[in-house]
């Protein structure tokens, strides 16, 4: 099958964009990450960048220097860039233009539990260097080969530079800085879908570029499922807490319901851990549930779809609903081929059951810990949120986070039992 092009910076077919297409999606990249830059400092004051720390996120000068960190380390630095998923990640590499980049923003290095401790360049300093790699970067690009092992690394760093960009704005949402965003709207609820039984290729076939955990492809058979047409939605979440969700433990996975009286023993705004995250109030009599976005707090409207969830609440409004969470095939699968019948996504990650794991035949490539540090301990989210950059929201795209991550812009959808 011949490999579709991009004609645009949008698509999700950049990953098998040339040079030319490649160069300015950098740019826009980096346009974005500067964008999102201003409006945490225009909040937090330049001064005041630095603040308190918060477990689940990493400095934003940390995150902001990594990013340019990342893409020196992978392209200028890397004498065996052109040798694409082959590089030897052990290999020696030139030195960085900022004499410290390394014990800054070498996450292999610097456990997140110490990156607060840090003590960083100024903004300035770091909007710099951010300059400066992406310029050397593109000096980089002119000059490479139109082969997918030459271009990897560039494909890798901007679909890098994407993931953090997504991560700026979860930052800015759990700090309570203004970002605009549409955020999702209502939608009408629409009867499950059934998908019938069949055998689905899980994974990517070589051509363009792939994450690690997308591969190899596969062949998966698949029983016949149905599947929610789109998340859970606030109207059916608010019948899980009017019916006492929350205080019942035979609901709850046993890890979960831990977890759950952690949040509790804390009050804030998860409301003493009797909500999705943000939640300042849910009418379990009017159905009005009032969760703060980027700051302001908003009334959600009965058909958006439930946000900043953990996975240990969806799995327990499954339970509580009857129903089950979807394996990460039957998502794409259904994602595939039920989307002319309503299966709608992409404002919200969804949640899954399955755990973090590589295909059958995995082979890890250069960057670990995209994915082997996940796997086992992680849970597999599928799809896209608000804030995921348009080339980025492709069905076969797999995403993991930790259970009990309720900061990231996550829903879930359900499957009949």
């Amino acid at each position: 099958m011949p490999v579709t092009k991009p004609h645009s910076i949008d698509s999700i077919a950049m990953r098998s964009a040339g040079a030319d297409l490649l160069s300015v999606a950098l740019m826009d990249a980096r346009n974005h990450t500067l964008y999102l830059a201003g409006q945490l400092a225009a909040a937090l004051g330049e001064d005041g960048f630095r603040v308190a720390p918060l477990a689940e996120l990493n400095p934003p000068l940390w995150e902001l220097g990594h990013i340019g960190w990342f893409q020196e380390r992978w392209i200028a630095r890397n004498l065996q860039r052109l040798r694409g998923s082959a590089c030897d990640p052990q290999a020696s590499r030139l030195p960085s233009i900022e004499s410290a980049a390394d014990a800054f923003w070498d996450d292999a290095q610097v456990p997140r539990s110490d990156r607060w401790g840090l003590d960083l360049p100024e903004l300035g300093h770091v909007k710099a260097y951010l300059l400066a790699t992406l310029e050397a970067t593109l000096e980089l690009l002119e000059k490479a080969p139109d082969t997918d092992d030459a271009l990897y690394f560039f494909r890798l760093a901007l679909f890098h530079e994407d993931v953090r960009g997504e991560a700026l704005v979860v930052m800015a949402q759990t700090l309570g800085v203004p970002v605009a965003l549409a955020v999702p709207g209502a939608a009408l609820a629409r009867a499950p879908l059934s998908v019938a039984a069949g055998r689905w290729q899980m994974g990517r076939l070589p051509g363009g570029f792939c994450f690690d955990n997308e591969m190899p492809a596969h062949a998966v058979q698949v029983p016949g499922f149905e599947i929610d047409a789109q998340p859970v939605s606030w109207a059916q979440y608010v019948e899980f807490v009017d019916d006492g969700g929350y205080d019942r433990a035979e609901l709850w996975h046993p890890q979960g319901w831990q977890w759950l009286q952690g949040q509790a023993a804390g009050e804030g705004a998860q409301r003493g851990g009797r909500a999705p995250r943000y939640v300042e109030q849910i009418g379990v009599a009017s159905g009005a549930v009032m969760q703060t976005r980027f700051g302001t707090p908003r009334r959600m409207l009965g058909g958006q779809p439930v946000l900043h969830a953990s996975w240990w609440e969806a799995d327990a409004w499954c339970r509580w609903a009857g129903r089950r969470l979807p394996a990460e095939v039957e998502w794409e699968m259904a994602a595939h081929q039920a989307a002319r019948s309503g299966f709608r996504w992409g404002e919200v990650w969804e949640w899954t059951a399955s755990t973090a794991l590589g295909y059958p035949g995995f082979v890890p490539h250069p960057w670990r810990a995209w994915s082997q540090d996940c796997f086992g301990s992680h849970k597999v989210l599928r799809g896209a949120s608000f804030a995921t950059r348009a080339r980025m929201k492709d069905p076969k795209f797999r995403r993991f986070a930790l259970p009990q991550s309720d900061h990231i812009f996550a829903g879930f959808r359900s499957c009949a039992m």
